[in-house]
């Protein structure tokens, strides 16, 4: 009897290979994933985050809005993990794992390092775990920048300067290895 019905299923997946048993191919991500690094003698910094592009949308003020929490990338909630205490926006950041929101507006944006982890998106932010809030002035960058991009500027021996930009707009985020 165990033969009879495994020759069956055997013979209707050979008949029909659409059947619930096919797996659908793997799909690339329109925003892939990208990791940046720095590192100053013992402390590595290395931001996880997606890379949505511009798409000819309006970016700031439109696909994002002005004012609303945004997961600073696509996808996932953009991480930080640090393996030393670093200063970042002139705060104080202990080690650890983080994510990373942002609210643009036009002329500058809040910085929002929060200890929730494994997000997807914004939808769930809870700014009651919020570890720092400051803000940053943006700047107008002369060339678009298609997709959205995060990367280190060294700004001295143990200083490095985190840039975010997308569009013609560009925030720069001082970090102060201690």
């Amino acid at each position: 009897m165990k033969n009879l019905l495994f020759v069956i299923i055997a013979l209707g997946i050979i008949i029909n290979p659409d059947t619930s048993f096919a797996q659908e191919p793997l799909k690339l991500r329109p925003s892939p994933l990208e990791l940046v690094t720095m590192m100053y003698e013992d402390t590595y910094v290395k931001i996880t985050y997606c890379r949505p592009s511009k798409k000819g949308r309006d970016i700031f003020g439109g696909l994002e809005p002005y004012g609303k929490v945004w997961r600073t990338g696509a996808n996932e909630a953009t991480e930080i993990t640090i393996t030393g205490d670093i200063k970042i926006g002139n705060h104080e950041l202990k080690a650890g794992t983080y994510s990373i929101f942002t609210i643009p507006e036009e002329k500058e944006w809040t910085i929002i390092i929060n200890s929730d982890l494994g997000q997807w998106g914004a939808f769930t932010y809870n700014a009651e775990h919020d570890v720092l809030r400051f803000n940053v002035k943006t700047e107008k960058t002369d060339q678009v920048y298609e997709p959205f991009t995060i990367e280190f500027e060294q700004n001295g021996t143990q200083k490095t300067n985190l840039l975010m930009i997308w569009d013609r707009t560009r925030v720069t985020i001082p970090i102060e290895f201690l």
